[in-house]
Formats: C-alpha cells, sequence, structure tokens
C-alpha cells in the first residue's frame, strides 16, 4: 500500500479530486472549485466529470514555509509519475489519477467513439492526462510494461488496462467464438491496443479484488448481524426483566 509524500516550497500547489487527501502539514492551505489551472468553464467540468472524476478538483498550497502532503494508495499497488507535455500525454484507467502540479487537463479519453469507452468491460472508460503538467497515477497490483510497435497489437481484459501513451490506438473489440463468450467466463470485450507506444496492464483490478472478498464479507456482516441480534435480544430481554420486577 504505497504512499505519495510530496514536500512543497512556499507557494508551491498540488491539484487533486477531493477525496484523495490523507495527511498534511499545518501551513498548507486547500482550495476546492470546479476550476483548475488550465481547465476552466462548465465545459472543463463536464469533461472531468465524464471521466470518472469529481466536478471539483483540490489545490494544495504551502504558505509560509515548506508544506507536506500525502496521498495514500487505495488498494495494494504502485504510484507512479510522469511528464505530461502537449501530444504526450497519458490515457489510464477512471480511477488512476492521484495528484498533479498545476496546468493538468483531465479529460474522457477514447479513440474510437463513446460506446467504446461505456461498454468495454461494465461501463469502462478511459482519463486521458493533458497539458504541461507532472503527474502521479495509482496501478493496482503488479505492473507490466510493454513497449509496441507501430502495427503490434495487445489483446487486453479491460481492468487489466492500467494507463499507455496517447500514441497507442485504443478500441474494444468483442471475443471471438460463441463458446468461448458463453463458456469462457472472461466476458464479451477484450481491449485492443496497437502501436506504436508504451503499454502499463495491471495485475489486480478493483473488480476482481471485489469478487475475491465479496464472500467473506458476507460472512462477516451475517455473523455480525447475528451476534448483534443476539446482544441486543439479551439486552431487551433484561430491560423486560427489570420493568416487571422479576
Amino acid at each position: 500500500m504505497p504512499v505519495l509524500e510530496m514536500t512543497l516550497q512556499p507557494g508551491e500547489s498540488l491539484e487533486s479530486q477531493p477525496g484523495e487527501l490523507s495527511w498534511m502539514s499545518s501551513n498548507v492551505q486547500l482550495r476546492t472549485s470546479t476550476a483548475m489551472a488550465g481547465q476552466s468553464g462548465v465545459f472543463g467540468v463536464l469533461k472531468r466529470a465524464i471521466a470518472g472524476g469529481s466536478i471539483f478538483m483540490t489545490e494544495y498550497t504551502a504558505q509560509g514555509g515548506p508544506g507536506m502532503v500525502a496521498f495514500a494508495a487505495k488498494i495494494p499497488g504502485q504510484i507512479l509519475d510522469f511528464d505530461v507535455k502537449p501530444g504526450a500525454g497519458y490515457l489510464c484507467h477512471k480511477h488512476g489519477f492521484l495528484c498533479a502540479t498545476p496546468g493538468v487537463e483531465l479529460t474522457v479519453g477514447f479513440q474510437q467513439s463513446l460506446g467504446a469507452g461505456i461498454f468495454g468491460g461494465n461501463g469502462f472508460i478511459l482519463q486521458k492526462i493533458g497539458g504541461t503538467t507532472h503527474a502521479w497515477i495509482e496501478l493496482g497490483g503488479e505492473i507490466v510494461v510493454y513497449d509496441l510497435q507501430p502495427g503490434q497489437t495487445l489483446l487486453v481484459h479491460p481492468g487489466h488496462v492500467g494507463m499507455f501513451q496517447e500514441s497507442v490506438n485504443f478500441q474494444i473489440t468483442m471475443l471471438r467464438g460463441i463458446k468461448n463468450i458463453i463458456f469462457g467466463g472472461d466476458g464479451l470485450f477484450l481491449a485492443q491496443l496497437t502501436g506504436p507506444g508504451r503499454v502499463w496492464l495491471q495485475s489486480m483490478t478493483l473488480a476482481n479484488l471485489a469478487h475475491a472478498i465479496s464472500q467473506y464479507l458476507g460472512r462477516e456482516t451475517a455473523a455480525t448481524s447475528a451476534a448483534a441480534g443476539g446482544i441486543g435480544g439479551a439486552v431487551a430481554g433484561q430491560m423486560f426483566k427489570d420493568l416487571l420486577g422479576s
């Protein structure tokens, strides 16, 4: 469970979406608004929301001396950092963006059509990270990197697509073979990534993690409910006896 701890010099800022902060020093000032450096106006806010993010952004600025801001990962994995420039942006899964220096532009990312972003893997949407900034991205589990040559194609389960350079062509393709679709258990769609460009795949997905622990959460909930019911029944019974004086 990695933690990104950033030291800000006086006047330096970072931007993130609300809810990402883990801890900070007392001299860091927060400012939450719908506007962000390099991307303002209603259209920018809507593009950010469609990309799976919040309509608000939080800016952290050190005041009166060096300050510290920390962001903790939500699932086991890695936090990677990248320089982003016009024409050299990245597309990542919709929960991947952690924070960035001022100048980041967050929009919905898709290569073919909006349908590719929506129907590829149960609401699969890609965020595009552009602008001129230094960004930090959170990916789940182990990271496997591929450098695709021009025309080289990789087929990936949509949930394992962590991030890729914007030079990579992305589209959704249906799984081949009716038996594979019906009995394979791998879903209907695969992400088709075609070079040139670098691709970062993640071994852990939120959906797989939720599925793996769901059976234990169910048992725990049932056990907790039963225990709570037993305790509540005992307390109620004792109160009833006290009222009757027995």
